[in-house]
């Protein structure tokens, strides 16, 4: 079982920037893949971006692909999201989450673990 908590939403205006982070527990970490989400009002829930469990491999869904960066610190049991030039349509809930695979996957039946997720909002 592993334990996943968000942080480091807020509210910032378009253009500018903000940093998620993940952290979760067990002493098994490193061998989880993980990946971010999000959920806007009255959407599906939405690939974002995954790392490999070395973190020598990613990927971002098109829209935050040159904006987001997802990097990941074994050490600490934590993952980041780099998030630059946000926009409106970026505001949503993110969740973290993280797979048994190892390796970064986009599907979200794949992920065992989610945290309950941190609200980030954009404004215009």
């Amino acid at each position: 079982q592993v334990q996943v908590v968000e942080s480091g939403g807020g509210l910032v205006q378009a253009g500018g920037s903000l940093t998620l982070s993940c952290a979760a527990s067990g002493r098994t970490f490193s061998t989880y893949a993980m990946g971010w989400f999000r959920q806007a009002p009255g959407k599906e829930r939405e690939f974002v971006a995954a790392i490999s469990r070395s973190g020598g491999r990613t990927s971002y869904t098109d829209s935050v692909k040159g904006r987001f960066t997802i990097s990941r610190d074994n050490a600490k049991n934590t993952v980041y999201l780099q998030m630059n030039s946000l926009k409106p349509e970026d505001t949503a809930v993110y969740y973290c989450a993280a797979t048994h695979s190892g390796y970064s996957t986009s599907y979200s039946y794949e992920y065992d673990y989610w945290g309950q997720g941190t609200q980030v909002t954009v404004s215009s």
